[in-house]
């Protein structure tokens, strides 16, 4: 538990009264989104190119490290602003077109980022660990002119890539040979530690609305069948009030004042290409001027040295990272005293691993509730808050509403009962790019409906009881169990299959399968897990398959009993 006697100092509503209060920082209005009158922060930065504006004002001090490549604010606008005069003057980038882009973390990321953002044309961030084939997908349902993507992407998925219709051109980072099958990044921009040597200029002025389309981030869908949430410039920067309000907060539950921003570092390892880093971490780092560290991979003992050498203040990702800091045999040979904050997302963490971090660090644990079709924060939980309510996912940020609706759909159910969980805020994106019929199903009246099953206290903070039967999540990758189920029909000896999410300490879940094979067909678990391994991303892969001598176990509707099929692991790990 905390220690402190007088926690809380104040109540949510206290706090929020006083915080949101006319002419203070956090003071909201009601404005018109897209026809629904919507709460919003008042001072909220309006569009992505306002905020890569106030980014450049942090100048010299530095924004990235990667390796050794250490780049400053002043650098990186100047990339910005120049990668943003290539696309419109050499590539005939208007607003509205969609840019592609499939990268690992690199000093590049923010830069395209802001520069396809800054310009009124729609960033479509794909996630880098997807196949070929996946990829693919996304760039002819973007409609992407111009796919931007690193070495290791390009060497995997080169003729994935020039077959894509609709793709104008390929500019790929980090080869060491020039060909003519792409335009090579540094021809444009020159390596990262260059940045500094590009011109000294603005990004062109494009005439941008709070509400225009800024992103396409990729879910899957139900049908296996990714689906493109669009988000919009005010969906971004609203992370940005939300995350400084959760701050404040924490600060008055304390009884104290609500801290003045102060620069830090962060050590990111959550992919760029989830809403989560992005949104949720990006945002806010270039709004106070933090100095933000990727890895190339994450490594436990590498990830030390780093916090040790450069001082990191916070890190985290999903509860994964957390154990893995908290359990690695090295941890207690670096000094880690700079540590403040672990915070993840994005899978269920165990009560036991938010006191720990405390017990172990000395810091902060953080968490919270947020989906692709949120923009990331809806709901953010941390210290005291976290330690006494360990399984929840905290209250909702003021601008955000959370309601509990019948399974139905028709009703709302009264406070601590268990239902679908629906928000609403204006970090809530716009639609399902081209796909009417799954936005009218998700997207109602200006709610979103999160298939998230759900209750909520007296006192606003959320508890998430089970998700969405058809997703697994996976350290924070999320694997809609259609889409491999899917796959496991394509086989030929396979005539029935489910997928189940089993439990695992660090990761949250894995996903594993039941498959009932045609008769007279045979067919290996090995075998059956590489043909999913061939056609999915390897994290989507089965890491056990049992065969069922039978048709799977179904309900009167003809839907799969998959809480009778998780039994089936359970029993099998006993009897081993």
């Amino acid at each position: 538990m905390s220690g402190l006697e007088n926690w809380p100092a104040a109540s949510l509503k206290e706090i929020q009264d006083k915080l949101c209060a006319p002419g203070q920082k956090f003071e909201m209005k009601t404005v018109d989104v897209l026809g629904v009158p919507t709460r919003v922060w008042k001072n909220v930065i309006p569009h992505l190119r306002a905020l890569a504006d106030l980014g450049r004002n942090h100048g010299d001090h530095l924004f990235t490290i990667y390796e050794e490549e250490r780049i400053s604010y002043e650098a990186w606008y100047r990339a910005t602003a120049e990668l943003a005069r290539y696309l419109i003057e050499d590539c005939g980038i208007k607003k509205g077109d969609r840019v592609a882009l499939a990268m690992r973390n690199l000093p590049e990321w923010p830069a395209i980022y802001f520069a396809v953002t800054s310009i009124g044309a729609v960033l479509v961030p794909l996630n880098a660990w997807w196949t070929g084939q996946e990829l693919a997908f996304g760039l002819e349902n973007s409609g992407s002119r111009i796919l931007i993507c690193d070495d290791d992407r390009w060497r995997k998925w080169a003729d994935d890539f020039k077959a894509v219709s609709n793709l104008e051109k390929i500019i790929v980072s980090r080869m060491p040979e020039p060909s003519a099958d792409y335009i090579s990044l540094e021809s444009i921009l020159g390596s990262p530690p260059d940045y500094m040597k590009l011109p000294d200029q603005s990004i062109p002025d494009v005439e941008i609305h709070p509400d225009d389309a800024a992103t396409i981030f990729y879910t899957s869908g139900t049908t296996g069948q990714p689906k493109g949430a669009v988000g919009t410039h005010r969906n971004a920067t609203t992370n940005i009030y939300s995350s400084s309000y959760a701050a404040a907060r924490t600060a008055m539950r304390r009884g104290e004042t609500p801290p003045e921003p102060v620069r830090k570092v962060g050590l990111l390892v959550i992919p760029l290409f989830h809403v989560t880093a992005c949104n949720a971490r990006m945002m806010g780092a270039l709004a106070v001027g933090h100095t933000t560290i990727f890895m190339d991979r994450w490594d436990t003992e590498k990830a030390f040295q780093i916090i040790e050498k450069e001082g990191v203040s916070s890190t985290g990702g999903v509860p994964t990272i957390a154990w893995q800091l908290l359990e690695h045999p090295s941890r207690e040979k670096y000094d880690l005293s700079t540590l403040e904050a672990i915070s993840y997302g994005g899978a269920p963490a165990a009560p036991e691993l938010v006191r720990k971090i405390k017990e172990v660090f000395g810091a902060e644990p953080g968490s919270g509730w947020g989906m692709t079709e949120t923009s990331a924060t809806v709901t953010i939980h941390s210290a005291e808050d976290y330690l006494h309510r360990p399984d929840s996912c905290g209250p909702p940020v003021p601008v955000a509403d959370l309601k509990i609706m019948s399974v139905e759909g028709d009703r709302e159910l009264p406070l601590g009962e268990v239902g679908e969980l629906w928000a609403r805020g204006p970090m809530c994106v716009r639609e399902y790019w081209q796909r009417p019929e799954a936005t009218a199903e998700t997207f109602v009246d200006g709610w979103v409906r999160t298939g998230d099953l759900a209750r909520l206290d007296e006192e606003g903070f959320c508890f998430i009881v089970d998700r969405a039967k058809d997703i697994i999540i996976r350290g924070g990758e999320n694997i809609y169990s259609s889409e491999v189920e899917n796959v496991l029909y394509d086989h030929p000896a396979v005539t029935d299959a489910a997928l189940v999410g089993i439990p695992h300490r660090t990761l949250g879940e894995e996903p594993a399968a039941v498959v009932h094979l045609a008769p007279g067909m045979t067919a290996t678990e090995d075998e059956l897990k590489q043909w999913v391994m061939d056609r999915l991303a390897k994290f989507k892969t089965p890491v056990k398959i049992i065969f069922c001598d039978e048709t799977l176990p179904r309900n009167a509707n003809g839907k799969i009993l998959k809480r009778d099929l998780k039994s089936l692991f359970t029993e099998e790990s006993e009897s081993a």
